[in-house]
């Protein structure tokens, strides 16, 4: 099986600098660089070094845009698959999404001309979130996600897509390992000592745990690592969720996470092994935190959903626990670009 005349096309349009090499970034594809998102300092009453991680300033506004790019590589994978006589077809892909991920993936999908996403979301999403994601393609299926947690072979099921991928979990492949690895690197070359980001499925925050762990343990000394592996041998990674239905933070509550990796053993070794600080570990989130973390954000125009700005709540919640000179990094996960909610 050869490819198409437009297959070619985008095959050759899907340009990737290099895997990492921060002279040749790929990300973001238009204009890659290295940091791709600027980190600034911002002001938090009774702190005095904390600083901003802000992933708003991504095409679609948040961090899905990164993973969004990697679909868009593993679609390179397949096409060279097809073109090799490995496969005969494209696949779909499918996803359970909130809404961010999947409006993040399709933009991409669409702008290479792929097949469109499978969705599966809650029969409770805002109406004008679902038009949305219609209107840029992607095929939408509703369910009561509260009914139970939904497996691969579910997603795939219940989005009509039995032959093709589900990319929600970790079954098809890592995405803990590729996703966010750039982002992880822009992370923790910081040299912060208290990181905060927001655990919705847990995907960053694995793989920021997953990147310290190759870089104090292997030794393999990728160049996109420009730390200090003393501090960041001690540097605690705090992850925010909650537990609460009715939280504004609703992409970090539980029936949206039904493949997250995390357990407070996996954590525990990490601490056990001095690979994190002792306070590495995720913690659940008091909603008054989160109106104050928004209205310090509100006031310094920092572009965010409650979900996205999550670290900050939870910096709040436990002041007193952390010290108020020490460097900290509040990962702000942004907030999605929707065409019916922009102002």
């Amino acid at each position: 099986m050869v490819l198409t005349n437009e297959e070619e096309k985008i095959l050759n349009s899907i340009i990737i600098a290099s895997e990492n090499d921060p002279s040749q970034p790929e990300f973001p594809p238009d204009a890659p660089k290295f940091p791709a998102t600027p980190t600034y300092k911002v002001d938090v009453p009774g702190f005095s070094n904390v600083w901003l991680k802000d992933e708003s300033h991504n095409f679609t506004g948040t961090h899905k845009d990164r993973m969004a790019w990697e679909i868009v590589v593993t679609y390179k994978d397949f096409l060279i698959s097809k073109k090799v006589g490995i496969i005969n077809k494209l696949p779909s892909l499918s996803i359970l999404s909130s809404g961010s991920a999947a409006f993040a993936i399709q933009t991409q999908l669409k702008r290479y001309g792929l097949p469109d996403l499978h969705v599966l979301m809650n029969s409770q999403t805002e109406p004008s979130i679902v038009n949305d994601l219609k209107e840029i393609g992607c095929k939408i299926f509703l369910e009561d996600l509260k009914r139970g947690t939904f497996n691969w072979e579910d997603i795939l099921r219940l989005t009509k897509n039995e032959q093709g991928f589900d990319i929600t979990s970790n079954a098809a492949y890592d995405p803990t390992v590729r996703f966010y690895d750039w982002l992880s690197y822009e992370i923790i070359n910081n040299d912060a000592e208290y990181i905060f980001v927001p655990f919705g499925t847990g995907q960053l925050y694995e793989n920021i745990m997953n990147i310290i762990k190759k870089e104090l343990n292997y030794k393999i000394g990728d160049p996109r690592f420009i730390g200090n592996k003393e501090i960041l041998k001690k540097t605690s990674i705090l992850g925010v969720t909650t537990k609460d239905p009715k939280s504004k933070a609703d992409k970090l509550y539980a029936p949206f996470l039904p493949f997250a990796n995390y357990s407070k053993q996996w954590i525990k070794f990490y601490r056990y092994a001095g690979l994190t600080g002792k306070m590495s570990q995720v913690y659940n989130l008091e909603e008054k935190y989160l109106d104050k973390a928004i209205k310090i954000a509100n006031t310094q125009g920092i572009q965010c959903e409650p979900s996205g700005i999550a670290g900050l709540a939870l910096l709040l919640q436990i002041k007193n626990k952390i010290p108020s000179d020490k460097k900290i990094l509040i990962v702000n996960t942004g907030k999605t670009k929707y065409p019916s909610l922009a102002e």
